[in-house]
């Protein structure tokens, strides 16, 4: 199952490689980043939270730790067995119906620009059939010059760097992105597709899904908070 790929998908190095190219080993070396933070400061103390495309659970042990309850989802069982503490959830995103709803729903890790559009409304329909009436989906969207500032390259961790090298059309306003992972003892690439979304497009497919951008949490814009839409009656 490990070396099944997405068209379009692809990925290299020591380890599982799951089917979107992520390599599970390397994803365990990666330090979360400010995120939990940003979630904290937006959401009830002690929510209940369905994080979606969990990995290796870089997010979800930094949630648990702040009295969070969490229910990981992700396809993989590789970067499931990695997850601690939460209940965990083998499903493809797009096609998840747990028959309950919680008070946030988290879609992370750029998953929104889903480079095939059905996939993309797939997501969004899983965050609002999920989430509560008065509750809230946060969701992590790239950076708006992300495409405009390539290659480039930054530190991971103590002795890793990741090299974004290339981000090229391949058609319909989708790119194919190539990435590089280098540690000292391994090397991983990473490749697949992405759809950038600007403030338009990104809004109008939340409410295509029956959300709405409550508001930007960060300065950059790419963490945003989104509030269901009451179904309408009659």
């Amino acid at each position: 199952m490990g070396d099944e790929r997405r068209d379009g998908y692809d990925g290299t190095g020591p380890g599982a490689i799951t089917p979107d190219g992520c390599a599970v080993e390397m994803w365990s070396r990666l330090p979360v980043d400010g995120s939990p933070e940003v979630i904290e400061r937006a959401v009830p103390a002690g929510a209940s939270i369905l994080e979606l495309g969990c990995g290796v659970g870089r997010m979800t042990h930094p949630l648990l730790d702040r009295g969070f309850t969490v229910t990981a989802v992700d396809e993989s069982p590789e970067m499931l067995a990695r997850v601690r503490g939460a209940c965990t959830v083998r499903s493809p995103i797009e096609h998840l119906d747990l028959g309950e709803r919680f008070d946030v729903v988290l879609l992370a890790s750029f998953l929104v620009h889903a480079g095939d559009p059905t996939v993309r409304r797939g997501l969004l329909e899983t965050c609002r059939r999920h989430v509560a009436d008065d509750g809230s989906v946060l969701v992590q969207r790239e950076g708006e010059d992300w495409y405009r500032n390539v290659p480039r390259e930054r530190p991971v961790g103590r002795d890793g760097l990741m090299r974004v090298v290339s981000a090229t059309p391949v058609g319909d306003g989708v790119n194919s992105v190539h990435i590089e992972y280098e540690f000292p003892d391994a090397r991983w690439t990473h490749t697949f597709r992405a759809r950038p979304l600007d403030t338009e497009q990104f809004e109008r497919a939340l409410a295509d899904a029956g959300l709405a951008v409550e508001s930007y949490l960060t300065d950059d814009r790419t963490w945003v908070q989104a509030r269901p839409v009451p179904h309408r009656t009659g």
